[in-house]
């Protein structure tokens, strides 16, 4: 009976060693905010450098942007620069509660393994959630409006008119608020850190970080078939502007030269500008947000380890990049825009010589009375031997 007993007995001691060893050996647990703190001092320096000069200018960028368009009435007017308005706005919360959250969650929390609690940290991810999707969702309503500039050239104003636009702006916002705070408002792993949380975000179900990446994938998709859509349409005018410019010219016997080939170049010269300007734009889009949606996806299939998670870091501060770069790509090549900040700084400066020649002008006429009133109590002054001399003069 003793000697039948012991192997059972120690296939129990065994297990019951073994299941402490899992718990606290296995990469693929998590117990506490540490396991999401993956950063080393060098990185931490690397990746404070890069908020703390990005995130400030990012803000000055998109702060002018809608300076700008608030203070002038025609841009005001415009949808396609309340657009662009709506753009910077999200940017600049992006400048703002990205790099707050991020340097803090990463630099600042780091000796506490507890780190904020799961509705204060949700909260802060809400923030940087609805920045960065009102920023995507604003990139698509600008490359919508464009592609209605180009396909519905005779109708545009009809079809989007000011109202419609602030409608469509209001719309997005309330959508991206209510997504960015799903987690917040119940959406969360149940596990606190164990699968299925995510091991790229404390608290977040795989589930909802799926629907959100394949939202945003789906939205980059729809701006990537409207800026194609309008390089095609570009280049198909381009050439039904070069087959009817050979048929007038074997009509009329021969090219001619002078105002049509202008025209010509002129016109090539814009289908280039407008081709390289949305490559760009498509580029850009491409290198900031596709290896972090790239990562997000993974995430949601397998338990990323250390390296993955530290490069996830690195590939996030891209993201504050294209909210940096957004200001110069949309806003500063419009000329326009370009044009009303001109005026804006010329009428800045102008205020501020007015107020210098004014404040100089009091300057000169309080220097004067008090010349005057000192000139009465002391007669020897340079003023008053100038004047005395001057009325002796006109007296002779």
């Amino acid at each position: 009976m003793g000697s039948g007993l012991e192997p059972d007995q120690e296939a129990m001691l065994n297990l019951n060693e073994s299941t402490p060893k899992t718990l606290t050996t296995d990469s693929n647990l998590c117990n506490n905010l540490q396991c999401y703190m993956v950063l080393s001092e060098p990185e931490q320096k690397a990746i404070g450098s890069i908020c703390l000069l990005a995130g400030p200018v990012t803000f000055l960028e998109n702060v002018l942007v809608l300076v700008v368009i608030a203070s002038s009435a025609t841009l005001r007017r415009r949808p396609s620069y309340l657009f662009i308005g709506s753009l910077a706005l999200a940017d600049t919360f992006a400048s703002c509660v990205f790099t707050i959250s991020f340097l803090y969650f990463h630099l600042y929390s780091k000796g506490n393994s507890n780190g904020d609690g799961a509705n204060i940290y949700l909260f802060k991810l809400g923030g940087v959630t609805m920045a960065f999707t009102g920023s995507v969702g604003s990139l698509l309503l600008t490359a919508l409006d464009r592609y209605l500039c180009f396909y519905q050239a005779s109708n545009y104003k009809v079809l989007l008119t000011r109202t419609r636009a602030k409608r469509a702006i209001v719309l997005l916002w309330c959508v991206t608020i209510i997504i960015s705070f799903l987690p917040l408002m119940g959406w969360r792993c149940t596990t606190r850190f164990d699968p299925p949380c995510s091991r790229l975000f404390p608290f977040v179900d795989h589930r909802y970080l799926a629907c959100w990446t394949g939202l945003q994938l789906v939205v980059l998709f729809l701006i990537t078939v409207a800026y194609a859509l309008i390089l095609w349409k570009a280049n198909r005018h381009e050439a039904a502007m070069g087959g009817s410019k050979l048929n007038h010219e074997a009509a009329t016997d021969g090219p001619k030269l002078g105002r049509p080939s202008i025209k010509g170049q002129t016109r090539m010269r814009m289908d280039i500008h407008l081709a390289r300007t949305f490559s760009l734009i498509l580029l850009i889009l491409a290198v900031c947000w596709l290896p972090v949606l790239s990562f997000m996806m993974v995430d949601v299939m397998v338990t990323l380890d250390k390296t993955q998670q530290r490069i996830f870091a690195f590939c996030s501060t891209l993201c504050l990049v294209n909210s940096c770069v957004n200001p110069l790509l949309y806003a500063l090549r419009c000329r326009e825009l370009r044009g009303e900040l001109l005026a804006l700084f010329k009428c800045c400066r102008e205020h501020t010589l007015g107020k210098t020649h004014s404040q100089k002008n009091e300057n000169n006429s309080g220097k004067k009375s008090k010349d005057q009133t000192v000139s009465n109590s002391n007669p020897d002054t340079i003023s008053e031997s100038v004047d005395n001399q001057q009325n002796s003069i006109q007296i002779l």
